[in-house]
């Protein structure tokens, strides 16, 4: 066994004792935790594997980014795990016999990739680029028109997910900047014509506020 098995299962059983924790784990922090480890761990697996492009987009993507949010959202909501746990056992069986199936179709689809004598021979301009010019060179050639049209959906996607969650609120105050640009001078101050206001004399205040000075008859 060389050092690069030994690696392999290290870090597959890493990766299996976090995948475990993730599903298992009481708090719902300490369950991202763990996926964050799950990612580090597959992560370097497939550098491993020779696969460094799809290694760091992991950690940059999903841990970096998609993980923090996460990790950020459930400090915020503070969601209890006994409403988590809410009927689990009673779900347990559907989630079980879905679980059992995605796992056989996978294994269909994956089983097949690890034949040793099906294993594309690499030639000598492959290793001279190396699998992320190549991967760049495949995906902007043979799989352009793909590439173009997973974008567009991504971003109908990004579009419909911001006019959906668009909520105006009566009650919140906010400044439009083109019409603070657009502002003149009249909407701004008004002139107001008011008749002069002269002060009475003393005295006639006086005899005018004063008790029992009116006319007698």
């Amino acid at each position: 066994m060389n050092i690069d098995t030994a690696l392999f299962y290290v870090f597959s059983a890493v990766l299996l004792f976090a995948s475990f924790c993730v599903i298992t784990a009481r708090s719902p922090v300490y369950a991202v935790l763990f996926l964050v480890l799950a990612f580090f761990n597959a992560a370097c697996i497939w550098m491993l594997l020779h696969a460094e492009f799809l290694a760091i987009v992991l950690v940059l993507v999903y841990v970096g980014a998609v993980m923090v949010l996460f990790l950020f959202v459930v400090m915020m909501l503070d969601v209890g795990s006994a409403a988590l746990r809410d009927g689990f056992w009673t779900h347990f069986p559907v989630a079980a016999l879905v679980g059992v199936v995605i796992a056989l179709e996978m294994a269909a689809v994956l089983l097949p990739g690890f034949r040793l004598t099906d294993a594309p021979v690499p030639d000598a301009l492959a290793m001279k680029l190396g699998n992320t010019k190549l991967l760049g060179i495949e995906v902007y050639t043979r799989y352009l028109y793909p590439l173009q049209i997973a974008a567009v959906l991504l971003l109908v996607a990004i579009i419909a997910a911001i006019a959906l969650t668009l909520r105006r609120r009566k009650d919140s105050k906010s400044q439009n900047p083109s019409e603070q640009v657009r502002v003149r001078a009249a909407d701004r101050l008004r002139i107001v014509q008011m008749k002069a206001v002269v002060e009475a004399p003393d005295g006639v205040a006086l005899a005018a506020t004063a008790p029992g000075t009116g006319d007698k008859k």
